[in-house]
This record gives C-alpha cells, structure tokens and sequence, in this order.
C-alpha cells in the first residue's frame, strides 16, 4: 500500500473541495492531497455550456445514482446525476449562478450553525465572485468563479417574462440583489462563452503549485480513525490498488450528499445498529448521518407553440452545423445556453414572507437532457418548490465503497409538499393565460387541459415530476448532539475530521446549490486557516 503524506486530505474536487483546495494550497508551507473518484476534466462537452446534454447520465462523468420506488412518487424512481470528474457536478449542472435567500442563512444561524447568518456569508458569495456586470453592495467583482449574463436570449422567454408581469409580478433585474422575488433572466457561471466550473474556477490556477497534489481515479473506501481522530483515507485506484493517504492535520470530505454520509458510514460515523447490520465496527454512533436528506422537485409543464422554439432550431443537421460553426467564431448562440433563460421566484400565498416557487423557463422541450428535444415547436415552464417539508435519508446498501447506497428522497410526504406544487402548476397556468404569450401557445402539451382538479394535477406531479438535481442536508450541522458536524463543519465525535458540501445544510436553501456550496468551500476553508494558525500561536 502506497502512501500520500500531506497535512491535509481532501475527499471530492467537487464545488467545495476545489475551492478548498486552492485556498489551503496557497501557503506554500501546508501540504495538500486533493482525491477525485472521477477523471480529468478533459471533454470539451464539459466546457461547452450546453455539454450536460452530453455528460449527465454518461458513466464517463456521472455517478448515476438511482433513487428507490418513492411512495410520493407512485412508486417511481428516478436517475440521480451527479458529477464524478474534477470539478464534481458543477462540470455538469446547468450553470445557473444562484444564492438562495438571505432568510435560508439566516435560519441556519437560528437552529444552531453559528457563523453561518447572511451577513456573516455573503463576504464570501463576494470573494468569490468574478461578476460581468461589476462590484457593489451586493456581488465581488475579482473573485475566482465568473458570473455573466447569458449570451442568448428567445422571444418565448422573453413572452413568459412580460406575461408573468401582467399577472402582477415585478421584473427583478438580480435575483442575487436586494430581493430575489420577481421575474427576470438568470445569470450564470460561464468565462467567456465556456463553463466556469469550480475546477475551471479554482483548480486550474493551483495546478502548478508543488505542495499541491490532485489524484484522479481515486476511489475513497473509508477514514482510518485512530484514538477518534482521523489520520489518513484509504483508497483504490483504477487498477483495483489500494492506497493510503495520509493526513497530518485533517481530513476533509467533500464528497457531497450522497458520498460524504456514504464514507462516514463506511467508516464507522453513523448510526450503530445499521453500520453493526453491514458488519462495520462503530466509532461514533450518529444516527443523523444520512438523515435529514432533501432535494428540489420539478414539475415540468410542456405548452405547444405555434412559432419556432429551440425544438426546430435543432432539429436539422444543417442548423446543428450552423449553430456550432457560431459557437466556434463568435461563443455565442445556443451552445452558450444554460439549463433555463428566464426566472420566477414567486409566492403561492400572500402570507408568506418570501418566495416558495422557483420557475425555470426554457426555450425547448424534451423528456430529459440526452435524449433529445421533442419534435414539435414548444418550450417548459419547470415549476421547484423551494422549501420542501419532506424529508428523506441515504442508508448503505452494502459495506463496498463501490456499491450505490440506498437513496430514498420521500417526496412530496407532507401537505404542505403536496398543496405547494399543485399551486404552483396552477400558477403557469395563470401566466399563460396572459399576453403577449397567450397568443403564441397552441396547446398545453403537459399535464393537459383535461388535467384540472387538485387531486388530478397532484397525481400528474407524482407521475412526471423529477429531481432538479440539488440533494442536501445528509450531514447537517448544528449545535445539538445529534448534529453530525458542528458549526466549525468539524464531525462530533471525531478529531481531525470535517465535511464541507451541501449535506451539511440543515435546510436546504431557495434556488439552485452550486453557488451555495462553493460559498461553503470558502467558509471551511477559512476555518481551516484560523484553526491553524490558533495552533500555531498555541505552540
């Protein structure tokens, strides 16, 4: 078994572990491992915007993880990607750049993550932001991750936006400003034409730096906790070899909600009888590991038009060449395109303090990314409850590291779930009906006009709607006992030990993740920094 030596080991160069990364690496006298199960980033799918049509659901990047039969969701399951090559998911997601609401940190604060308030994170949203439009109260211009508008617009999503405003919602210009309620045009993490993916963001300017070392095809299989502190990760390679890497000072995961719960259990952090069930010896019995899971769900309405859409754009190969031949010269075109164009971050009710529906407005229509648009003029309306009750949990399904653990999402289990997304589809519909884009829908394809009681349109949600792809909240912080970390993201229990992704969300935020957890990578890292240097002082 070959050794790493290294002060600290990192688990997954996902959103956060690259920034961690990079931040602990730029003092030239701290030694860094950095382990990724996946490959390089290599593909040029991976940094073209409109590449996750190509990567999502491809084994040469994704993990393709599968859900269990969800009761919410009439026994359905469903595919779960999730980013497995340098840069984790954010080289495959679709690149929109979206915080979440003040009130989300604000509440983390309030159930125990001190530190965590938005007035204590968004230097960090800041520091890390390379914004196009320029620095002000409320965004960093300098930063490592580029944020920028899009570069194509669609006169239906422009339609969709003048039609919500004549329902009697606001334009909203940021909706990482002062507000984030309203309608308007999502910004994204594209650096001139090309995805600004974490790696892209904060791997690439670290490369060269001695005392940091990236493994690719690295499998991690557990932590080796000796005396309750974590002193190294043992690994495979490609070849079936197993390594160790040795961690001097810490270990940090950054595997994200599915991987990091997966390897505390395998390591012995979880709950004792299900670890003693797979024949794992237990060091710390946590039965909140793995706990606490949440994810966003979509209900994607499809509206037939009677003028072009994307749907045509594409559908010739004479096009196709066109298009890419624009994207080549000038990046610019639909291959810049992110997952949606337009937003809707609106309410179902007038009691609530801020938005509990994001709407996603894309120029096309399809079943899935991958298999390709419909072959009809139409766009979607993807409908996200922002806030979900429901509460799910990853459990392990054997003591491999290589084997899927058990992913049970439970969606859609409380009223509140159930009511929301139902008043939500309700909503599109009603925006609709408005000009000018009334005049440019034929049909609502999906779920139907036949569809129309709360009960039908609940029943279409369970039997078509899917993962947006934002699982978190499987290792949440806090400051009671059960809390698998604490506020400083150091696991209970064990020394020399921390997770630094979504899962250690106690809620799940308002909008899309990847921005969430690069800020989270920010936060430890600094932590990280402060520790060490407190050690330091001690000596």
């Amino acid at each position: 078994m070959a050794d790493i030596e290294a002060d600290y080991v990192i688990v997954g160069a996902g959103s956060a572990g690259c920034v961690v990364a990079n931040r602990l690496s730029a003092d030239p006298s701290v030694r860094v491992a950095l382990l990724e199960a996946g490959g390089p980033d290599r593909s040029p799918w991976i940094h073209i915007p409109v590449g996750y049509f190509k990567t999502m659901n491809n084994p040469a990047f994704d993990w393709r993880y599968r859900t269990e039969p969800d009761p919410g969701l009439n026994g359905r399951q469903l595919d779960w990607p999730r980013g497995k090559v340098l840069g984790g998911s954010s080289s495959l997601n679709g690149l929109l750049y979206v915080r979440g609401q003040p009130e989300d940190y604000d509440r983390w604060a309030q159930m125990g993550a001190r530190g965590w308030a938005w007035p204590e994170v968004l230097p960090l949203f800041k520091r890390a932001e390379d914004q196009e439009r320029g620095a002000d109260e409320h965004h960093g211009a300098g930063g490592p991750l580029s944020v920028s508008d899009p570069r194509i617009s669609r006169a239906i999503c422009d339609e969709w936006v003048a039609a919500a405003q004549a329902a009697g919602h606001k334009f909203n210009p940021d909706c990482n400003g002062e507000t984030q309620e309203g309608v308007g045009y999502f910004q994204l993490t594209v650096r001139n034409g090309r995805r600004c993916s974490a790696a892209t963001a904060y791997l690439r300017p670290a490369r060269g730096r001695e005392n940091l070392r990236i493994v690719t095809r690295a499998q991690a299989e557990k932590v080796e906790i000796e005396d309750g502190r974590a002193t190294a990760v043992v690994w495979r390679d490609a070849g079936g070899r197993l390594h160790r890497a040795r961690a001097h000072a810490e270990v940090i995961l950054a595997s994200g909600a599915i991987g990091s719960p997966q390897l505390l259990m395998l390591s012995g952090v979880g709950e004792g009888a299900h670890l003693q069930e797979h024949g794992i010896p237990v060091i710390r019995d946590c039965a909140d590991v793995g706990r606490n899971l949440q994810d966003h769900l979509q209900a994607r309405l499809v509206l037939k038009c009677n003028s072009p859409t994307l749907n045509d754009e594409v559908r010739s190969l004479a096009n196709k060449a066109r298009i890419a031949l624009r994207y080549a010269l000038f990046r610019s075109g639909p291959m810049t395109m992110a997952a949606s164009l337009a937003f809707g971050f609106l309410k179902t009710a007038d009691h609530l303090a801020t938005p509990d529906i994001q709407f996603h407005i894309q120029p096309w229509s399809a079943d899935s990314p991958g298999e390709g648009v419909h072959p009809f003029s139409a766009f979607t309306v993807s409908v996200c409850q922002l806030r979900p009750e429901s509460r799910g949990e990853i459990r392990l399904r054997s003591p491999s590291a290589t084997a899927h653990p058990t992913i049970r999402p439970n969606y859609l289990a409380t009223e509140t779930d159930r009511r929301t997304i139902v008043a939500g589809i309700r909503m599109a519909r009603d925006i609709a009906r408005e000009a000018p884009l009334k005049a440019h829908i034929s049909e609502e394809f999906r779920p139907g006009a036949a569809v129309e009681s709360d009960a039908a349109l609940l029943d279409w949600a369970r039997n078509s709607a899917t993962t947006i792809y934002h699982p978190a909240g499987t290792c949440r912080m806090g400051s009671d006992e059960g809390a698998v970390t604490d506020a400083r993201l150091r696991v209970r229990g064990v020394t020399g030990l921390r997770v630094a992704d979504c899962s250690i969300m106690p809620e799940i935020v308002s909008g899309n993740t990847n921005a969430p957890a690069i800020m989270i990578g920010e936060k430890v890292s600094d932590m990280l920094v402060e520790d060490r240097r407190a050690g330091a002082a001690r000596r």
